[in-house]
């Protein structure tokens, strides 16, 4: 009997393990491509991000909201870094410059995060994320996103200017791999569609296209370097944008919390207090993010579907996974081999698996009926939210610094705006 469990216990430790590794790995690998960085700074970020992903899903198991919650690179993160990159050159700051004020914003929201937690602040903030709040934050993200994602599919990132055909195509392919697994893919298939996917992909690159790439030499066992970007700069210009972000990464924490209590038939009722520990320890995360030069956390609600398809609601096999998970980021061997994934085929991948976010944000926006009122709020923020993102960064060059970064990062104008109309406009 004795053996029978252990063996349960570690496959389904092997799982979760799995879970945590395809959630994570893409986005660093964009991120890289963002900021054209080499082929080891790619790998030392993924490095970080896993060493982070693990010591964050294990600090909240354990002492923060205490459920098995994937802590995962956070999609709003992207946003953010993608924003602050494009604007830093606009304004003659270089990308490592921009890295590294990117650290200090990931700290300052990761403080906000905690004084929110530890002051039970949290519970309060509860009422202003609305369906219709939450519904346009995931569209505005998901429209922000697409065209980073779509350029890295399409090859059009550092030097290149034109369409690459070959990765184009590869990409494509892997894209709609993806999408069909998790569609049509039953059982295990399609939980893990987007690392069957990459992994296909991947494969296809390396036979068709036999990319070159220079070996170095790296440490067998080495731990993740603090300020790898450089010693945080800081900016006025990040507290309005940290503070923004740590009210709507709350709603992260709760709608993750509410889904995997729900799956695993637990009591929703009263949740203000686990919601409050889950911010105070997503505010550590956030600190250690910045500290590690990692991309920042959130809990993904994506773990209630992960426990709902494999019946594994047992806490333990998710600990062991987040510890083992933390072990494998010390050999930059093994992280180098993962970080070798084409950008194109990591795009297509985080591509498809954004589509159940739109349905999400669709859902969301249309669970109560769409009155007058609540047409008028999406309208009003999907207009001036999108309409940011297509402004040149040059327009707001006589703005003060944190007005620069704020109004031109167009998924904060957008959740702002409707998180403001709400509260105004009363029914």
């Amino acid at each position: 009997m004795k053996v029978h469990n252990k063996s349960n216990t570690s496959m389904e430790t092997l799982q979760w393990f799995v879970f945590l590794l395809a959630s994570s790995v893409a986005l660093p690998i964009v991120i890289g491509s963002v900021f054209e960085l080499e082929f080891h700074e790619v790998a030392g970020l993924m490095q970080r991000t896993f060493f982070l992903v693990g010591l964050a899903s294990l600090l909240q198991g354990l002492f923060g909201h205490r459920l098995p919650i994937m802590e995962g690179p956070a999609g709003i993160w992207i946003s953010i870094f993608t924003v602050m990159a494009m604007t830093g050159l606009q304004h003659g700051t270089s990308l490592d410059k921009s890295l590294q004020l990117i650290q200090t914003t990931m700290i300052v929201t990761g403080l906000f995060l905690l004084l929110f937690g530890l002051f039970k602040i949290s519970q309060f903030i509860l009422p202003i994320f609305t369906p219709l709040v939450t519904g346009v934050f995931f569209f505005l993200l998901t429209v922000q996103l697409s065209g980073t994602f779509l350029q890295g599919m399409l090859g059009l990132q550092g030097d290149a200017s034109t369409i690459q055909l070959d990765s184009a195509t590869l990409a494509f392919m892997t894209f709609f791999i993806v999408l069909g697994l998790s569609i049509f893919g039953k059982g295990w298939i399609s939980n893990y569609a987007v690392l069957i996917g990459l992994a296909i992909g991947w494969l296809l690159y390396e036979w068709f296209i036999k990319p070159e790439r220079t070996s170095t030499e790296m440490p067998v066992f080495q731990l993740p370097e603090v300020f790898a970007f450089g010693m945080p700069i800081f900016d006025v210009s990040v507290i309005p944008i940290a503070f923004i972000t740590a009210l709507i990464l709350i709603s992260n924490v709760v709608a993750s919390i509410v889904a995997v209590k729900q799956t695993l038939g637990s009591d929703i009722l009263d949740i203000r207090s686990q919601v409050n520990k889950g911010t105070a320890f997503s505010g550590v995360s956030h600190g250690l993010a910045g500290m590690f030069s990692a991309i920042a956390n959130v809990p993904l609600a994506t773990s209630a579907g992960f426990i709902g398809l494999t019946g594994q609601k047992k806490k333990m096999p998710f600990i062991y996974a987040s510890i083992v998970l933390m072990i494998v980021a010390l050999f930059p061997p093994i992280v180098a081999f993962i970080s070798s994934i084409p950008s194109p085929i990591a795009n297509a991948a985080l591509m498809a698996s954004f589509v159940n976010l739109v349905g999400l944000a669709i859902n969301n926006t249309t669970l109560e009926k769409l009155d007058t009122r609540k047409m008028t709020i999406v309208g009003v923020s999907y207009l001036f939210g999108m309409g940011a993102m297509f402004l040149p960064i040059e327009v707001f060059a006589e703005l003060p610094s944190y007005l620069q970064n704020l109004l031109s990062n167009g998924l904060l104008v957008g959740t702002v705006l409707v998180i403001l109309l709400e509260q105004v406009w009363r029914e």
